[in-house]
């Protein structure tokens, strides 16, 4: 494989960067908002099950006291 200057990877580096497609603006704030709302409907998930095996858990070992 041959080797690359620095100069030469830089000069690919802008090349490349030319050609990225950019999001807009509105898309940026829309895909935070999507990250957002999935983010709280997980916690809430989340949250509902960790409830759910705590009272199961609390249960079992009430009737395991007995």
């Amino acid at each position: 494989m041959a080797k690359t200057s620095p100069v030469e990877f830089i000069q690919q580096v802008r090349a490349e960067t030319r050609k990225v497609v950019w999001p807009t603006r509105r898309e940026t704030i829309m895909t935070g908002v999507m990250v957002m709302i999935m983010t709280l409907i997980l916690a809430i998930f989340f949250f509902a099950i960790d409830s759910g095996f705590e009272a199961l858990v609390g249960f079992l070992l009430s009737l395991a006291a007995k």
